[in-house]
């Protein structure tokens, strides 16, 4: 069974960090805004820590390279649409108001949208550049979704290694969802730019419908 070089396996650790944030999150959100109840969050942030966890120990061996890529999308996938429509009900309580949920409960519920928003797209992007984080090394053969800056230094004579980890994706989602545009990292594939264009409409509609009309609410 072939395994990644022992130096060039990314740690999993912030990884780690970012789903239990997550799950967290997802405490804050209403009732009526779930779509899963908590144990289905518990129960799939637990197999996604497994699955990087049985990396971590098998020296990134491909078949549990393979299963975390498919656990950690499915992860992405199935949060992703529970936060769409978390977001709808939010938008529809807005519009037919049925008391049920206040200001203050619509407020946390919009920023934990709007902040797990950002670390599911942070999650995709890490998988979904150049394969994954152990297969980024061999840059020869998958063309990258991003252009990262330093990757200019990674070409110099004498070459500077440079690779990105999680936390570049991390920030990457995070200015997607503020700025709404490109800032360090440039999208270089079609699939990278709806990426992109979806994580912006979804952090636009949080916070100019349901975050705004939240604070109004709580200010009158």
């Amino acid at each position: 069974m072939l395994k990644a070089d022992p130096r060039s396996i990314e740690p999993r650790w912030p990884v780690g960090l970012t789903i239990l944030a997550v799950l967290v999150l997802v405490t804050l959100l209403h009732d009526r805004v779930k779509l899963f109840p908590d144990w289905f969050h518990y129960l799939a942030g637990a197999i996604v820590l497994g699955a990087m966890l049985a990396v971590s120990l098998t020296n990134a061996q491909a078949k549990w390279r393979r299963a975390e890529r498919v656990i950690v999308l499915l992860f992405v996938l199935v949060i992703e649409v529970g936060i769409l429509v978390g977001l709808a009900r939010l938008i529809s309580e807005i519009v037919s108001p049925t008391r049920a949920i206040d200001g203050l409960q619509l407020l946390t519920s919009s920023i934990a949208i709007w902040v797990n928003n950002i670390l599911m797209f942070s999650l995709l992007y890490w998988q979904i550049d150049r394969n994954g984080p152990e297969a980024r090394i061999d840059t020869g053969r998958i063309k990258p979704d991003w252009l990262f800056p330093q990757v200019d230094d990674s070409e110099a004579d004498p070459p500077i290694p440079w690779r990105p980890i999680f936390v570049d994706y991390l920030f990457l989602a995070f200015t997607t969802a503020t700025a709404f545009s490109p800032t360090e990292a440039l999208p270089i594939t079609p699939r990278s730019k709806l990426m992109m264009m979806l994580e912006s409409s979804i952090s636009l509609t949080t916070v100019v419908v349901v975050a705004a009309r939240a604070i109004n609410i709580l200010g009158s």
